[in-house]
């Protein structure tokens, strides 16, 4: 797998937001820090560092009603983020301005005559494939709770009559512009999905960075308001995890929903962004 690592440190960052979620609010600073064979000073730089949040700020966003309270105050009609000029003001978001979608004719085709690169990539959500074509990032998954066989064969199987080549070192350009986030550098994206997918795809990318939108917004968005089961279908055959934040739609009642890959990362996600969001404002 390639390694992220210093000063980044993503399998100590994943390691630690998996010991946080199991071992809930009273996991201490210092047990903490003894797991991850670290002293609590050096983790706790580490952590905030990365996170933009103290470990003990973060374990207050994966609490249950975390998800209702984001939706209650942090909530965005995504007509209205458009209107207001919300849909770019995000750090992610502003990576991904450069996507480009595949024709439904080239989709019916099942890939064919596509050549996709994929590797494994370390992440703080765990281990992540990435796939991408010759225009950009086509897919991402995470295999923290199905295991990496089942996720890239999750992904592959997606375009069947694709060419898959290993190669780690053509993506590693995006994939560190992704989690690095650098100032300059883009991740440019390709979606591959039929019509109707790619139009709740598109109004995934215009959630706001920090906010959660439901099903239904996304229904009355992309003009099919009765469509909210066929939207939260698509929402879940999204193939490129994060960047496309189908883990920012929510039930309407504030529920998280299901997640393709894993309720755990989609928590561990929406506290991330939320505290990422917090470190912005408050310049921390």
């Amino acid at each position: 797998m390639t390694d992220l690592s210093p000063p980044y440190h993503y399998q100590v960052i994943a390691r630690a937001l998996r010991e946080i979620d199991s071992a809930g609010p009273g996991l201490t600073l210092d047990a903490l820090a003894a797991r991850m064979g670290m002293s609590p000073a050096d983790f706790q730089r580490t952590f905030s560092q990365w996170v933009g949040v103290s470990p003990k700020r973060y374990q207050q966003y994966l609490a249950l009603d975390h998800a209702k309270r984001l939706l209650a105050d942090r909530a965005t009609m995504l007509e209205a983020a458009d209107g207001a000029g919300l849909s770019g003001g995000g750090r992610l978001h502003d990576l991904f301005l450069t996507w480009e979608a595949m024709t439904p004719g080239d989709y019916a085709r099942a890939g064919e005559g596509l050549v996709i690169s994929w590797g494994w990539f370390d992440s703080p959500f765990g281990p992540a494939i990435v796939m991408g074509t010759a225009k950009g990032i086509c897919g991402m998954g995470f295999a923290a709770e199905m295991g990496e066989a089942v996720a890239f064969e999750d992904l592959r199987r997606r375009w069947p009559r694709a060419e898959f080549t290993e190669d780690a070192e053509a993506l590693r350009p995006w994939v560190q512009a992704v989690l690095r986030q650098g100032p300059k550098e883009q991740a440019p994206l390709h979606l591959i999905g039929a019509p109707f997918q790619i139009k709740v795809w598109e109004a995934l990318l215009r959630v706001p960075h920090g906010h959660v939108t439901t099903y239904s917004d996304i229904a009355r968005a992309i003009g099919h308001p009765a469509a909210v089961r066929a939207v939260g279908t698509a929402v879940g055959r999204n193939p490129i995890s994060w960047l496309i934040p189908c883990h920012r739609a929510l039930r309407k009642d504030g529920a998280l929903g299901g997640y393709h890959w894993g309720l755990p990362v989609k928590r561990a996600l929406l506290a991330w962004e939320s505290a990422r969001s917090e470190g912005q404002d408050t310049g921390l």
